[in-house]
């Protein structure tokens, strides 16, 4: 064994949360590692937040509402925890022990791509995130163009992949329908800008 490898540490989930819970900066915790999360650019952060405001709109007056990336999810069955950059819950909000910080059941999440972080969201982290069983949809959004992928829970517990462009709508499972254009609004320079 090399000393770098004797010297890693592994971090329970309490150990994680007691760390985390004061820290000025985000990290996600995986299979015992804690992750730094990255600052994001201005084009995630503006998919981001018109994600956020198509679907608080869309759901304003139903079960669900959306949350934006301050929102911890914790993965069942295991020590791990993220930060999606959006999701949805529907119905009551199952929270996490008496600080009510950490999300059980989210019902969407979604994730800005970008070149650190894609691999990860594509692979173990959409890996995580199918252990939870209130998890209906999976959407995933490149930057440099409009491409939205969505991957949606069918009753088999298998996945469905639906790609999304310019002038198409991203039809969820929770009963809403938000067009690409608005999402990637003010996004890209040719993108739409009213």
């Amino acid at each position: 064994m090399s000393a770098s490898a004797a010297e890693k540490r592994r971090w329970t989930a309490a150990e994680y949360l007691a760390f985390e819970r004061p820290a000025f900066e985000k990290h996600e915790l995986y299979e015992g590692e804690i992750f730094a999360m990255a600052g994001a650019s201005p084009a995630h952060n503006r998919i981001a937040s018109n994600l956020n405001a198509v679907l608080w709109n869309a759901t304003r007056k139903g079960p669900c509402q959306p949350f934006q990336s301050d929102m911890r999810v914790r993965i069942p069955g295991t020590e791990n925890y993220c930060y999606p950059d959006v999701l949805v819950v529907c119905g009551p909000p199952e929270l996490q022990e008496a600080e009510r910080d950490v999300l059980c059941n989210p019902t969407v999440v979604c994730e800005v791509l970008s070149d650190s972080t894609e691999s990860y969201d594509r692979g173990a982290k959409f890996a995580q995130y199918r252990k939870l069983p209130s998890l209906t949809d999976y959407v995933l959004l490149a930057q440099d163009e409009v491409r939205i992928e969505h991957f949606a829970r069918q009753p088999d517990d298998s996945w469905l992949m639906r790609e999304i462009r310019g002038g198409q709508l991203l039809r969820l499972s929770i009963g809403c329908e938000l067009a690409a254009d608005e999402i990637y609004l003010k996004v890209l320079p040719d993108a739409p800008s009213a």
